[in-house]
């Protein structure tokens, strides 16, 4: 077991063009569980390889337990990987398949036999130790996946995107199999993914990458309830936070022909007359008398709950308004209604910068940069 550390590590595929991953500055304790998580293309997966040795560091530095691991061969870094398609060998079995690293590396064949039992033990795997893996299912198959990364006892677990293969009750499953047995062993775990959900349930913390830049890096909670910039808030949380642009005169904001008071002197640091107001679906509600007028595009009923989703009227908004509501008598596609946002609830962000103006300013955030909202519909979509 070890910490690790990047020190203002990058990775530049071609210089002069943007890097992969910019400076990242990130500590991450022994025995945590860190998820690394963004969109598409945000460099989360290459984070991962610069630490496995997969991939050259090129500025900066890497270091497990407090050695600089920079230049070191994958083979000794003492790391063990566990990825998205399994990559178990088809003509051995689980128990061959579980034990080979240990055999490469000369572990007597008694030692070996053990050390697979007791990880087939913990993974529910020992009946099926003389299976070969065309005849498991994608949840066992990746459970041998990572009982062959447990048997190595490595001081840091690599996990890049190793759900993404499984159907979604099967993904819901194994993600607190896996989550509970990182905390049982009590392995340095470092884990990518591209789902938010996947990534506020595991991790012990989670960092938000968006072009190869740390955006925050926080518990789940205090990503969901103080997202330091736009990008976090749009990106953590699902249905997304609704972002709207909305005028200030330096003590309130105007939301449909209103003013609402920020009494926390928030708005005097705004760049220009404009800001970005944030609102979760279960912070608005529908008002009967005021609020701000929307039409009922498309209504999800969820059973006890629904969700509606709105254009609302004469305002700049980010994407489609979404609505928390009650389950038994949500307004219909068609309908006129008024939603106001629970101030105490609202989160207020730089039109200019993306970054957040009110409440208790996240300090761990090393490099928050301007947020390009316009693109998060986009990226949700994928």
């Amino acid at each position: 077991m070890a910490s690790v550390t990047y020190d203002a590590a990058s990775r530049i595929y071609t210089p002069g063009a943007r890097p992969a991953i910019n400076q990242l500055q990130l500590e991450i304790a022994d025995g945590e569980f860190l998820v690394l998580v963004g969109p598409s293309g945000c460099g989360k997966s290459t984070a991962l390889r610069m630490l496995a040795g997969l991939e050259e560091v090129n500025e900066g530095r890497i270091l497990i337990g407090g050695e600089d691991v920079s230049h070191v061969s994958p083979k000794d870094r003492d790391i063990a990987m566990v990825f998205q398609n399994y990559a178990l060998y088809p003509h051995m079995s689980v128990a061959e398949n579980m034990g080979f690293a240990l055999k490469i590396a000369g572990v007597s064949k008694e030692e070996r036999a053990q050390r697979v039992k007791e990880a087939a033990k913990l993974l529910d795997l020992e009946p099926y130790l003389d299976r070969k893996p065309k005849a498991l299912s994608g949840g066992q198959r990746q459970r041998v996946a990572m009982g062959r990364a447990i048997v190595r006892s490595p001081k840091v677990f690599l996990m890049d995107e190793p759900l993404s293969n499984l159907d979604a009750k099967l993904r819901v499953q194994t993600r607190t199999q896996i989550a509970a047995l990182t905390r049982k062993l009590a392995v340095t775990t470092v884990y990518v993914t591209h789902d938010q959900v996947e990534a506020m349930t595991m991790g012990d913390r989670v960092c938000v990458l968006k072009d190869g830049v740390l955006q925050q890096v926080d518990s789940p909670r205090n990503l969901y309830d103080t997202p330091a910039n736009v990008f976090v808030a749009g990106f953590i949380g699902s249905p997304a936070m609704n972002l709207l642009q909305v005028e200030h005169d330096g003590e309130a904001i105007i939301l449909g022909g209103e003013r609402f008071v920020i009494p926390d002197g928030s708005l005097k640091k705004a760049s220009s007359n404009k800001v970005t107001l944030g609102v979760r679906p279960e912070d608005i509600h529908v008002d009967p008398e005021h609020g701000l007028p929307m039409v009922v595009d498309l209504t999800e009923e969820l059973g006890a709950d629904a969700h509606i989703f709105g254009t609302p009227e004469g305002i700049h908004t980010f994407q489609p308004i979404v609505v928390r509501v009650d389950g038994r008598r949500p307004p219909l596609k068609g309908d006129h209604v008024k939603v106001v946002p629970q101030m105490d609830h609202i989160h207020l962000f730089d039109a200019e910068t993306g970054l957040r103006l009110n409440g208790e300013i996240p300090e761990n955030t090393p490099h928050a940069q301007l947020a390009d909202v316009e693109a998060l519909q986009d990226e949700e979509a994928e």
